[in-house]
């Protein structure tokens, strides 16, 4: 197997779990050593036991089965990284004190009582970001900037900083339970205005962005301890900061930071606007210091686990990695991988872009989203706690993965652009290749880059070269890089179809190559339907490398609840292309030809896509497929006036084609829900004229009265709207209803998934056949709502068919206590 944009490694590692010898290669160093901790060091220590010495206190134990696959590895990773902890105590463990609760304190907040005397370890520092004032009677107060004063927004458990102005300035204060104004405690400092960014919190002057930005760009922009976040008997103590505990983190001097520069990607690296222009920037000195620290134990840690394994008996035979050892060198070296991909893990979750979730109580790293924003009031975690964001939490997480791997085969990855890949032997090719212009990861890869290279360049000298990752030959469609979009889409066109000229020469007979594309369809082409720069460029490289599109496939890979998919309608399934080298005596086709074959065979295709069970939401991704299967069988396609037919016109002819097939199938439907179609597509659930509704009702072979009499529609006083799946009435029974419309069945479900899959099976059970026919319906419906803009309504009908296959599987469960009425109807 071999996967020439390998990324993080995911598909060579599905590939080694089934048992093939997986082989891979990427361009950007962080994702070559990703891959190789997930497939290549694995299988070269599996079934050996740990070396480490056990932590103090520890006993040792065998996990069940023994020390299987790589449990020894990840075993002596928890061990080793133990030891770390205990060593950057001692060297700056000062850095990090406890915070007493005092007498003084639970004179103010009574709650403390039980705390009194007693030294909490703190979870995390709570920072906001300071200018001085624009108002000049407070020219020398530094101002705070803070989007949320909630640091807990539990029920029950509430806590917030109330800012208490005095003495011409002013200091923050704790205080829990329920704020009096929640509204401005949540807005923080922030502006209510559209003009301004913050107010000033002494004078209410406004700070424009622009104002923030001069400021930092001055050297201006400061940090101020806001409230400080304690570990309690039970759960998290919320405290008032402290002159001795501020000053703590000022005595942190660092010798050392990432002076990498940070690339000014326009609206996703809108740090650099703000004085924050190289990576070592987004630290504060604390942490520079702490990560420093961690970064030189990580070699350190190194020469130890080299003579433990040699006296374990583990051979040596003094080879690294980098010269295909395998003994106690090598061993050393691999621990050394996952310390160090540890300590990344530390920088992620601590700088100053990580925010406090008052939700989860806990900080949040910075990359909830590929970029890097501006983070106006930042958590700072304690590094030797043993929360989120502490070393314990990132050698668990870098550790933890492979006590579940079992590799049965090698692995190997290799630095490499794909436009370069040499030929090889049999090899199935799968790949996830970069999707145009949508995250230039170069740019974020620095970020750890910067770390990684001072940890484990003596480790892979080669890998780690230069002081940045490469970024001019990455495949990616970024303006700011190649001097406008123009120049940028060129790029990328070329550069992939190079790269898909090397898979096509390393194509094997009768072995199809496979590219997994999750990039979405979004831009709109004037009115002939929705094509995306994206998708065109990508198909036009493929297409010119000489493939045949044989087939598409959707598959569900991303997670409904990353932070980009929550409350939105973002992509849920990648769309694999299944491509073979196009036949030689490919013939040509017109237009008309094209278009015609596209209304032949693309309702099947729909069909066979729906039966699938394909969420509407990936539904126009997914004909893409079948519809460039028919433009790609041709070796052209020629428009009217003889000219090729571009791909951007045939993915407007196949979506034009797409909405046809499914206007038709609405003709399946019976007449109430044709006429409630229609209505939804001008009206939505708004309120229409009761003559337009009584017009469209004799076209459809029905009657608003009757309608209204089904419990579909509400009329009265000259309007008529359709009723909403909340407002529809209670205790509805299919079985008993003379007049059953689809319509009502598929928003009798969509209500009834809202109290759960089991509520909506009992009620499919109800339905019969119906049921299946209410889930077509839910793919019109959504379409509709995408093409209207209506957001919300659409991921209702997505939900529906999404749970379908686990409604059904309750459903069918008991079957068997329906009676003949209710299956037959």
């Amino acid at each position: 197997f071999h996967d020439p944009f390998c990324g993080g490694g995911a598909l060579p590692l599905e590939a080694q779990r089934l048992g093939l010898e997986a082989w891979a290669s990427d361009l950007n160093p962080v994702a070559v050593l990703i891959t190789k901790a997930m497939i290549e060091i694995p299988p070269m220590f599996a079934g050996r036991p740990p070396v480490g010495p056990l932590p103090e206190g520890e006993c040792e134990q065998i996990p069940v089965g023994g020390w299987t696959g790589a449990r020894g590895l990840a075993d002596d990773i928890r061990r080793y990284g133990a030891w770390m902890r205990t060593e950057a105590e001692k060297r700056i463990g000062h850095l990090y004190p406890k915070v007493e609760v005092t007498e003084e304190m639970a004179l103010e907040r009574p709650d403390l009582e039980p705390y009194v005397g007693r030294e909490l370890t703190v979870i995390a520092w709570l920072w906001a970001r300071t200018v001085k004032s624009p108002n000049p009677a407070f020219a020398d107060v530094d101002v705070p900037l803070v989007s949320n004063f909630m640091l807990s927004t539990k029920a029950g458990k509430q806590a917030y900083v109330q800012p208490v102005i005095e003495d011409g300035g002013y200091r923050f204060v704790v205080r829990v339970g329920a704020p009096d104004s929640p509204e401005v405690v949540q807005r923080g400092s922030k502006s209510g205005g559209s003009h301004s960014a913050f107010v000033c919190l002494m004078s209410g002057a406004p700070m424009p962005f622009e104002y923030l930005r001069a400021e930092a760009r001055d050297g201006r922009m400061g940090s101020r301890l806001m409230a400080i976040v304690a570990e309690g008997d039970r759960g998290r103590v919320y405290l008032s900061p402290t002159e001795q505990i501020e000053a703590v983190a000022g005595e942190a001097k660092p010798e050392w930071k990432p002076e990498v520069e940070i690339s000014h990607w326009p609206g996703r690296t809108n740090v650099v606007e703000y004085g924050l222009k190289q990576f070592g920037d987004l630290f504060t000195d604390r942490q520079l210091v702490a990560l420093t620290t961690f970064s030189d134990l990580v070699q350190e840690a190194r020469e130890r686990v080299k003579p433990d394994a040699a006296a374990a008996g583990m051979p040596d035979d003094g080879r690294g990695l980098s010269d295909g050892g395998a003994g106690a060198t090598a061993y050393g070296e691999s621990v050394a991988c996952y310390l160090a991909l540890a300590v990344d893990r530390l920088a992620m979750t601590g700088n100053s872009l990580v925010r406090w979730n008052g939700v989860g109580e806990k900080a949040q790293h910075c990359f909830g989203r590929q970029s890097l924003p501006m983070v106006w009031d930042f958590a700072e975690p304690n590094f030797l706690g043993n929360a989120t964001g502490s070393l314990d939490a990132a050698v668990f997480y870098s550790s933890d993965p492979l006590n579940w791997m079992n590799p049965i085969v090698g692995g190997a990855v290799s630095q490499l652009d794909a436009a370069q890949l040499t030929a090889s032997s049999r090899r199935v090719i799968s790949t996830d290749p970069p999707y145009y212009d949508n995250i230039a990861y170069a740019d974020l890869s620095d970020f750890f880059y910067t770390w990684l290279r001072r940890s484990l360049q003596p480790i892979f000298p080669d890998l780690f070269s230069t002081l940045a990752t490469p970024k001019s030959q990455e495949l990616v469609a970024s303006p700011y890089r190649h001097d406008g979009r123009e120049h940028a889409e060129a790029f990328f066109l070329n550069g992939m179809t190079a790269a898909m000229k090397r898979l096509a020469g390393e194509a094997v007979d009768g072995l199809p190559i496979t590219i997994y594309y999750a990039f979405k369809q979004s831009e709109s082409d004037g009115g002939d339907g929705v094509a995306s720069t994206g998708w065109e460029t990508f198909l036009a490289a493929v297409i010119r490398a000489g493939f045949e599109i044989a087939g598409t496939w959707p598959m569900r890979t991303e997670m409904r609840t990353r932070q980009v998919a929550r409350n939105a309608n973002a992509l849920a399934s990648s769309v694999v292309l299944v491509c073979r080298p196009r036949a030689e005596q490919a013939g040509i086709a017109t237009r008309r030809d094209f278009l015609q074959t596209l209304k032949t065979e693309l309702p099947d295709a729909l069909r066979h896509l729906q039966r699938g069970n394909i969420a509407p939401v990936d539904l126009a991704q997914s004909a893409i497929g079948p519809g460039m299967s028919i433009y790609t069988r041709y070796a052209k396609v020629l428009d009217a006036d003889g000219s090729q037919l571009s791909v951007h016109d045939a993915l407007a002819l196949i979506n034009q084609t797409l909405d046809e097939v499914l206007a038709e199938q609405e003709g399946e439907f019976d007449a109430d829900t044709r006429w409630a179609v229609a209505w939804f597509d001008q009206f939505g659930f708004a309120e229409g004229d009761f003559g337009v509704a009584e017009t469209l009702s004799k076209a459809k072979n029905t009657s608003v009265r009757g309608m209204d009499d089904a419990g579909i529609v509400e009329s009265g006083r000259g309007k008529v709207r359709l009723l909403k799946p909340e407002e529809l009435p209670e205790g509805w029974d299919p079985v008993r209803d003379h007049r059953l419309a689809v319509w009502e069945a598929t928003h009798y479900l969509v209500r009834a998934l809202d109290q759960g899959e089991l509520a909506a099976a009992r009620l499919a059970r109800r339905l019969g056949g119906v049921a299946d026919a209410a889930r077509d319906l839910a793919y019109r419906l959504y379409v509709i709502c995408e093409r209207k803009k209506r957001p919300q309504e659409a991921l209702a009908y997505n939900a529906l068919v999404q749970s379908w296959p686990e409604i059904q599987r309750l459903a069918s469960e008991s079957v068997g206590a329906l009676t003949q009425d209710q299956l037959e109807v």
